[in-house]
This record gives C-alpha cells, structure tokens and sequence, in this order.
C-alpha cells in the first residue's frame, strides 16, 4: 500500500458517492482543502498521508467501513495465489 494508492482509494470513494474530493471533505466534516491534490504533498517534496481521523470521518460520513475502502486499493497479485 503506497501513498498514491490511498489517495487514489480516497478519490476513488469520494467518486463512489457522487462527490468531489472538496465534496467528500465537508460532508465529513473537514475543511473542504483536507484532500486538494496540492496538499499531497509538502513543500519539500515529501509525501502528506491523510490521517486515520480524517479516514474514520469519510468513512462514517459515506456509511462506508474499511473493507468497502480496502476495495479501491490495489489488488497484489501474490496475495491473490495464497
């Protein structure tokens, strides 16, 4: 799991219910920036993870849990032979 492929669950969630990722954020209850493509990253380059509080929040604002989450992340093909 990389940071791109939960920002990509996330976008991926938000698109699930009709919303933007702006959209995702207020139906939260977070600022409607939380989860702008331009706070990914920071200034320096370095990557910026959601938190699991604003995780939990998309999640319980969707009436969504983390395995319907789980579904929007890719799939590893070596844990599919197991």
């Amino acid at each position: 799991m990389t940071h791109s492929d939960i920002w990509a669950a996330i976008d991926k969630l938000a698109s699930e219910h009709n919303m933007t990722c702006s959209g995702l954020a207020r139906c939260s209850g977070l600022d409607s920036t939380t989860f702008n493509k331009s706070k990914r990253w920071t200034k320096e380059g370095k990557p910026r993870w959601p938190s699991t509080q604003s995780l939990a929040k998309i999640l319980a604002s969707t009436g969504s849990n983390i395995e319907e989450f789980a579904k929007f992340l890719p799939r590893n093909n070596s844990d599919m032979e197991h």
